[in-house]
């Protein structure tokens, strides 16, 4: 993988894609929700079921992310929290991790001035304030509680389902209902972020960097902390790969434990020789 690292642009490409589609999606959906002139803000007068639609179609906007053609190749990180964290797990090299971080950011900013572009004074509406991520009412202390506990759940669930072995296709699932979850409970504490690039992205068009610190140290610190509970639980050797999902046909470009694990698993899983030789060149396409 190492020598053909110089390769692995298109990976770098689908994650400021992914991560500026994100982006898009949260920008559309909070100014058509939270906009006072919106008829949908007109008819749900309610604070907190507004919150649960603008959740209800981020979590989608995730699970369809992770799930596309773009995030079962690059892995779907669109966080430079997990790109971190994965990094730390020995999955992901030195360089690919700074060109994944690189592009998040690019790609939330990009995602953000083209929404923008396109949404122009709505967007920029007090009350939509281009979907920034700021502390709530009770502070930054409780704002920096809320997305580190947040953010270890979050890595707990991904690392501990997507290395199971009997459900990690549903990792993609899971993220995206606690992205939900969160947005609709905890987003009056801290925003909800979980993201340094999608705060980031945010607060360079709206100009509002109250509490940044908070989503540069709470996300990784608690991911990062996820990850260590997993170690001390599992061992760093049972993370198959960066990948939120893996099991597909694929290029890979992380240290993949799981192609290993089903070449070596391959005898005993298919028994026809033929059948062996079709499965190991899906698996092939797999490889960087």
């Amino acid at each position: 993988m190492a020598e053909r690292a110089s390769d692995h642009w298109r990976e770098y490409l689908m994650e400021a894609a992914g991560l500026g589609i994100f982006m898009t999606s949260a920008c559309v959906f909070t100014t058509a929700i939270e906009h006072p002139g919106s008829p949908v803000h007109q008819w749900i007068t309610n604070a907190f079921f507004r919150r649960i639609l603008i959740g209800a179609a981020m979590g989608l906007t995730a699970i369809g992310l992770i799930y596309s053609p773009w995030g079962r190749q690059s892995g779907a990180h669109l966080n430079p929290s997990v790109t971190i964290t994965f990094f730390r797990l020995g999955k992901v090299t030195l360089r690919d991790a700074f060109f994944y971080v690189l592009a998040q950011f690019v790609g939330a900013d990009v995602g953000v001035l083209v929404s923008a572009f396109f949404l122009r004074q709505w967007i920029s509406d007090p009350a939509v304030n281009y979907a920034v991520t700021v502390p709530g009412p009770k502070g930054a202390i409780v704002a920096f509680t809320a997305e580190l506990v947040i953010s270890f759940v979050l890595m707990t669930v991904i690392l501990f389902v997507s290395n199971s072995t009997t459900f990690p296709a549903l990792t993609g699932i899971l993220a995206g209902i606690l992205v939900a979850t969160y947005i609709s409970l905890e987003a009056p504490l801290s925003g909800m972020s979980m993201n340094p690039a999608r705060t980031v992205g945010s607060a360079l068009s709206a100009w509002v960097w109250k509490g940044w610190w908070i989503y540069f140290t709470a996300p990784p610190i608690g991911m990062l902390a996820a990850a260590e509970f997993y170690r001390r639980r599992r061992g760093a050797h049972r993370v198959l790969c960066a990948k939120l999902h893996h099991q597909n046909d694929k290029r890979c470009i992380f240290r993949c434990g799981y192609r290993q694990m089903m070449t070596a698993s391959l005898p005993d899983v298919v028994a026809h020789p033929s059948e062996q030789r079709s499965l190991l060149r899906g698996l092939n396409r797999m490889a960087p």
